[in-house]
């Protein structure tokens, strides 16, 4: 069978923040002038929903719960409709944010601007959670992703860890700062934080790969994360769990763009978890959807045939 068909636990991802993603490129970016853009990319982003789209470019299914408000959400709905992914949207009364991302075609930079979302009130924020509790099946997966908006509380995250707590499913976090904190005195199932929110985490300094593994390990040993994924750019990636330290190299392709490279890495790592995969097999997958989705440009998220390839060649290296 192949991985496209393998059937899968029920998948859903929750976008607390969404971006209707704004992609262009000039020649240069100059202070104080008129830059004339090339052509226009509009992507429905955002941490859940863009995990459930590369999970769709692998072949699985996911529920993609997000909020939308506002003439910007009209469109971000629009574009996510015209995918055909399953969602249920939660209205809010702000309208959904914008990121812009410009490449700069005569250096190779890549510009992003990420704007800060509109402030919910408490009865929009609860009737995310609300939703979550209605829809997160027994034994599933639920992976919550990206910034909280203002007005929603730090333990958001953690709320939907004690959801899914109670339901036997398995959290993945992927947030920063006091989210990601309290989510993990939860105790969650897969945490991908960054050099520096591991180091804050753990209080200590990390200098060096050995450090960071040390670091990933006591959130381990803590209780905090069954499993935890560290990426490294160039330096490949890690996966730490109880008893076991896996690494694997850089895939080797040229760089275009780092946007939704992370998500798709937890896409990758999540769909064959789910699908009941060895942490080592999803591992791979998943470092080879990060590396196919860096090497498009803009937003562009990799597909099913160049994550194969690229899986093929981590499995020798």
């Amino acid at each position: 069978m192949s991985d496209a068909a393998r059937p899968h636990a029920p998948i859903l991802t929750v976008t607390v923040n969404p971006a209707l993603d704004v992609t262009t490129s000039t020649e240069r970016v100059v202070p104080e002038h008129k830059m004339r853009c090339g052509g226009t990319r509009l992507d429905p982003g955002g941490g859940g929903v863009n995990v459930s789209r590369a999970i769709r470019n692998l072949g699985g299914i996911t529920t993609t719960l997000y909020t939308a408000g506002g003439p910007t959400g009209q469109a971000y709905r629009q574009l996510l409709e015209a995918e055909g992914l399953p969602a249920r949207v939660i209205p809010i009364g702000g309208s959904t944010r914008e990121s812009f991302t410009v490449d700069e075609d005569s250096t190779g930079h890549q510009f992003r601007f990420v704007l800060q979302g509109p402030e919910l009130v408490e009865e929009e924020w609860q009737a995310v959670l609300d939703a979550v509790d209605q829809d997160l099946p027994e034994g599933g997966y639920i992976v919550a992703s990206g910034s909280l908006p203002p007005g929603v509380p730090d333990d958001f995250y953690a709320r939907i860890a004690r959801l899914a707590a109670r339901r036997d499913a398995r959290a993945i976090i992927d947030a920063s700062g006091p989210s990601l904190r309290a989510a993990l005195d939860e105790g969650v199932h897969v945490v991908a934080p960054s050099r520096r929110e591991l180091a804050e985490l753990v209080g200590t300094d990390i200098t060096d790969l050995d450090s960071q593994i040390a670091a990933a390990q006591q959130l381990v040993a803590d209780r905090r994360s069954a499993l935890v994924a560290l990426t490294l750019g160039g330096a490949g990636a890690v996966l730490v769990s109880e008893g076991e330290v896996l690494t694997l190299p850089a895939a080797p392709v040229t760089v275009r763009s780092t946007v939704g490279a992370g998500d798709a890495f937890l896409a990758g790592l999540v769909l064959r978890l789910a699908q009941g995969r060895s942490t080592a097999d999803a591992f791979r997958t998943a470092s080879a959807s990060g590396a196919a989705t860096a090497a498009l440009p803009g937003t562009a998220l990799g597909d099913a045939e160049t994550v194969a390839q690229l899986e093929e060649v981590l499995a020798r290296a």
